[in-house]
């Protein structure tokens, strides 16, 4: 008897030859695998009890309900994506451009204009929830010793901004850099909790998978949807 040889390909080689096939989305992997359940299932019942059409169209309608599903989220993610790249386009414009976000912090600075005239000030602002009839501000430095206290008129609810020109209670200025204040205010004889208000100008912007940040200079960076107000 003669022996019939048979020569065997390598299966790696036949991939590298033939490629892979490519891999189907998620929506058509899903809608694939439903059909190949529900064929094998058909295939396999028994014949003196087949499946009846309420079960076929029960489990049409499962899959229909599941790629409904699936085609939605495929869209909000794309609307996602534009939201994103369009809200980054909007950040970029706020380059250059001062904001008042929440925080305690004040970048005193000191500026020079042509005539040489030299002067120092730093903005800061307050989100009150009504109007107050009086207040202080205590402005202290890193170590944490108040340098200046300032009196608070009467304000109207919302955002106020307001600033400080370096002047401390000594008499004398407080140099450049970051300082923090706490504020006390009331409403006649009731105490009124303001939100704390810090002013940065826009260095530039970040994106990650959190959103958008501005990068403020001196003061960090914070997420666009928490600015108060631009300027």
């Amino acid at each position: 008897m003669s022996t019939i040889q048979t020569n065997s390909v390598d299966p790696t080689l036949l991939t590298t030859m033939n490629g892979t096939k490519a891999s189907t989305n998620t929506i058509q992997a899903a809608q694939d695998q439903f059909m190949t359940l529900l064929t094998t299932q058909m295939k396999n019942q028994d014949p003196l009890n087949p499946m009846d059409n309420a079960q076929v169209t029960s489990q049409l309608a499962q899959l229909s309900t599941v790629t409904g599903i699936n085609q939605v989220n495929a869209s909000i993610n794309a609307m996602n994506a534009n939201f994103q790249a369009s809200q980054s386009l909007q950040a970029a414009n706020m380059i250059g451009h001062g904001v008042l976000v929440p925080g305690n912090n004040i970048a005193l600075t000191t500026t020079t204009n042509s005539a040489g005239v030299s002067a120092t000030g730093g903005a800061y602002g307050l989100n009150l929830p009504q109007n107050i009839s009086g207040g202080t501000v205590a402005i202290t430095n890193a170590a944490g010793a108040v340098v200046k206290t300032i009196n608070l008129g009467a304000l109207s609810q919302g955002v106020q901004t307001l600033s400080w020109d370096g002047s401390t209670d000594s008499g004398g200025t407080a140099p450049a850099g970051t300082y923090s204040y706490t504020v006390k205010a009331a409403s006649g004889a009731s105490s009124v909790t303001p939100t704390n208000l810090e002013f940065g100008m826009v260095s530039s912007v970040s994106t990650s998978s959190q959103g958008v940040t501005l990068n403020l200079a001196n003061l960090g960076s914070v997420a666009m949807n928490t600015v108060v107000q631009i300027f």
